[in-house]
């Protein structure tokens, strides 16, 4: 292909740019998709409903005690957000986003609502139809926009808050059971039931030592708006729970419902890795031959050959390059494969006027938005590469964080081999997840293992473009800290791409 030379990268709105990158981790959390590709799990939903000061928010504070493989993301009335089903790897951190789904207010409404005369505690001040939307796609994996609403000013903030990657999403609050499109997406509906007198005297308590507020306004409020809510709404969506959780002394309730979300996720965990990385294995009847793909059949894009390229292989491939010459041939090998994977950009026809005022049609980069998606962290070592060009984002930038932006981004992932596959198989699928279209997708790496998971990936994602600068044969099966013949449960078996350029993260950076 001929050489496109450096371009002029599209120009984004500076008020779609995040103040930092947002970095995805999975925290352990197990593939939700199969080896084609699809989605084979939702996330696990739990609804929690009870009135307010019935202690149903302690509840889901017992259920990440008791079970603390649950990493929650809270928003009051709206969203906890679960990403991890490994106790070890998982840690406790609330959010608190505020009753994320009041509605935007009127100048009337936000009058009254200032003045304390506005009925929050009503359904109609809670925008369900966009709670139901928020949570269909969260529970189907998929990237959500949740709207922040601002106590202050009594009014939605422009600016959502990004959310993805749930293994558990648990919706609480005093309506979460009273929305018939709410209660289909439930995988578990509770109720947390409480005393009235007990509820009225704990809303006492807070308001009038935390907000100043005196007993007299308190009981007007509770009165006017919030028993009428309880006894017109909240009380009789209790018929709809599977479990009637009490408010005090519910360890055992509490120790029964997390058994339960632990069999759960069991039941959807997933593992194909070790297919990825010696499919061979399950697809040869002996289980021993080496798969001769060729790159057609692959369907890779190998940059051209050429003694200089040989020679930064040597360079890199040798263990004993000094350090500063393996990261200056590494950012030279990145460079030209950036530049060389440039031909699958969208071009389009333009014609401009020379200096001699002579007319000349030529091409102009006609995507609307370009950026780059590093896995971290070896995909790192592309990063300066793809800057040189391109000059856009690294990691996951807000256009493709917005999906209605993310339908017209062009991707290049970055990753520095695609050896078993698996972490370039989950990153596309995060993309996809993310309204990023298949063929918009440019996988940018400096080697593939041809007898790796790249086969697996191909087959799951024939869209995709994959360029790489060269091809390995071998994927040789090792493991460390321990072996199985060793009787070490804890070995972990890992997987080396041969001859392969080592741990190319650990020689870039330390």
């Amino acid at each position: 292909m001929p050489d496109e030379g450096r371009i002029s990268p599209p120009k984004l709105d500076t008020t779609f740019q995040p103040a930092k990158n947002t970095v995805l981790v999975s925290h352990g959390r197990p593939p939700w998709y199969g080896e084609n590709g699809q989605r084979i799990s939702d996330a696990f939903v739990v609804g929690i409903a009870g009135t307010k000061r019935c202690n149903s928010s302690y509840v889901w504070q017992q259920l990440n005690t008791v079970c603390p493989g649950l990493f929650f993301f809270l928003s009051r009335f709206g969203i906890l957000f679960g990403l991890s089903t490994q106790a070890d790897r998982a840690v406790a951190k609330p959010m608190f986003l505020g009753k994320s789904f009041y509605k935007r207010h009127t100048d009337e409404e936000l009058a009254l609502a200032h003045a304390s005369a506005f009925d929050f505690d009503h359904p109609d001040s809670i925008d369900m139809p966009l709670f139901a939307a928020c949570l269909s796609d969260l529970k189907a994996c998929k990237q959500s926009n949740i709207p922040v609403y601002s106590f202050v000013t009594h009014q939605r903030e422009d600016e959502p808050k990004y959310l993805y990657g749930a293994a558990i999403i648990i919706t609480e609050g005093i309506m979460a059971l009273q929305d018939p499109a709410l209660r289909d997406l439930y995988d578990l509906k509770l109720f947390v039931q409480c005393d009235t007198d007990l509820m009225l005297a704990r809303r006492i308590k807070r308001d009038v030592e935390e907000r100043g507020r005196s007993v007299s306004g308190i009981l007007e409020q509770y009165l006017r708006y919030v028993k009428p809510a309880y006894d017109n709404f909240v009380l009789p969506s209790q018929r709809y729970a599977d479990i009637i959780v009490p408010g005090s002394n519910n360890t055992v309730a509490i120790d029964l419902i997390c058994t339960h979300i632990r069999r759960k996720l069991q039941e959807r965990s997933n593992s194909f890795r070790h297919k990825m990385a010696t499919p061979h294995m399950y697809t040869s009847p002996s289980g021993r031959s080496i798969p001769h793909y060729s790159l057609e059949d692959l369907n890779l894009t190998v940059l051209p050959q050429t003694r200089q390229l040989q020679g930064i292989f040597t360079i890199l491939r040798s263990n004993t390059s000094s350090r500063q010459d393996f990261i200056f041939f590494v950012d030279r090998l990145a460079t030209l494969l950036i530049e060389f994977a440039l031909q699958y950009l969208p071009f389009s026809p333009r014609t401009v006027i020379t200096p001699i005022e002579a007319a000349f049609t030529g091409k102009a980069l006609s995507a609307k938005y370009v950026c780059g998606v590093s896995i971290l962290r070896s995909g790192g070592t592309l990063e300066r590469g793809f800057k040189r060009p391109l000059m856009l984002h690294v990691m996951l930038p807000v256009c493709v964080r917005k999906r209605h932006m993310a339908e017209e981004t062009w991707v290049f992932l970055l990753d520095a081999q695609i050896g078993t596959g698996a972490s370039a198989f989950m990153a596309i699928r995060i993309l996809l997840d993310h309204g990023v279209k298949p063929q918009h997708i440019i996988f940018v790496t400096f080697l593939v293992a041809r007898g790796g998971g790249v086969s697996v990936l191909r087959r799951a994602f024939p869209d995709i473009k994959i360029v790489t600068a060269g091809v390995d044969d071998v994927m040789q099966e090792g493991w460390i800290d321990g072996s199985p013949g060793e009787g070490n449960p804890q070995g972990r078996q890992v997987w080396t791409m041969l001859p392969g350029l080592g741990k190319i993260a650990d020689r870039y950076y330390l």
